[in-house]
This record gives C-alpha cells, structure tokens and sequence, in this order.
C-alpha cells in the first residue's frame, strides 16, 4: 500500500499526476520520477527521504492513465471514469483531489453520492498512513451515503457493500480485498484491483 507524503510534497506530486489526466509532458515527467536512476527534482530537494515514496506513486499513477487518452475532461462521467483508474491503483488522495471541485459544484443526492465516494477514497488514504480509526469512521460513514444511490448509471450501492465487508476486516486487511471502483459495464479496468454536508479535505488532517 502507498502512504502519502509530508503535506508540501503530498500536494505537489497530486498537481502532477491530475495534470497529468490532460498533458503529456506531465505524463513524462511521471515517467522519470519513477526511474530509480533519475536525479530527484529540485522540489523534492528538501525531503529526499520522500524520494522512494514518491517514485512508488509515480510508477502507479503513469500505469493507471496510461489506460486513459490524455485530454481534457470536462463531462461527470469522464471525470468518474478517471477517478476509477486512480483508486484502482491505490492513489486515493489523488481521487479525492479530482472529485472535490465536482462535488462542491454538485447538489441534492449526486452531492451526497460524491461525498460518499470522496470519504471512502480518504478513509482507505488513512488506512495505508496507518490512521485505522480515522479509516474505520470516514468508510463507515462514506458508504452510508452510497446506499440505495447511483451516479451516472454507476451502482453505488453495490460498491458501498463491498467497502463494508473491507471495514469490518481493517485491522488485518487484504489489500487486494478493497473492491474496484464502479465502472460501467463497457469501462476499461484498471489491473490489479443523506446526512449533513461537510467539507471532506477537513477530514485528510
């Protein structure tokens, strides 16, 4: 599983990799950050510690868009379909950082939907950093918000249920348990595998 890195690094590598989704010299510059041999960047400087990190996140994030065309994504749909790959590929801080301007723009039930999904991708995020009672709560609580729900013809319900049964198996958690983001049926796979509104980048701290 991959932790995050400290908050400054965290963010500059998340810019990178959502960059990434419409340009290909980001995509490129994932790529070197993953070569074990390639000099770190000058931002990394002050944290080389982060380094190996780092290059984990990169070499998942470049596997999992390059089953994506690199271009603007301006459509729900799009948007979740891009989500998936990253989830699927373990990079949760990232699928919360590309759902969070859809869900703050979003209203009634698909808001409540988004939220559900935004807190299921932070609470598995606080999982691999080790925080196992901030995991348990925001993916007890994220998959409530999923039942009964769809999204862009996505069974959130279904998906909910599946994190359940990963939540009540967290202290000692196969990874390779945690279920794929919803797809549709016709949606590459990535490999391997109504409650008050509140603001879900709060709950990464």
């Amino acid at each position: 599983m991959i932790p995050t890195a400290p908050l400054r690094v965290r963010n500059h590598l998340a810019e990178i990799i959502l960059t990434a989704l419409e340009k290909p010299e980001a995509r490129r510059a994932l790529v070197v950050l993953g070569e074990a041999d390639a000099a770190p960047p000058d931002w990394l400087s002050p944290d080389l510690d982060c380094r190996p990190l780092v290059r984990q996140r990169a070499l998942s994030a470049a596997a999992a868009l390059a089953e994506l065309p690199a271009r603007h994504r301006d459509s729900r749909a799009d948007i979740l379909n891009a989500a998936a790959a990253l989830f699927d590929a373990h990079l949760y801080f990232e699928v919360h950082e590309l759902l969070e301007p859809v869900w703050r723009d979003a209203g009634g039930g698909e808001r409540e939907a988004l939220q559900g999904l935004i807190q299921i991708a932070v609470g598995y995020q606080h999982l691999a950093n080790g925080n196992l009672a901030g995991a348990r709560a925001l993916l007890d609580e994220g998959r409530r918000r999923l039942d009964g729900r769809t999204l862009e013809g996505l069974d959130l319900d279904a998906f909910g249920q599946k994190v359940a049964r990963t939540s009540d198996r967290i202290q000692k958690l196969d990874w390779r348990t945690v279920p794929p983001f919803p797809r549709p049926q016709s949606g590459p796979r990535a490999g391997g595998a109504a409650g008050k509104a509140v603001n879900p980048r709060k709950e990464l701290s």
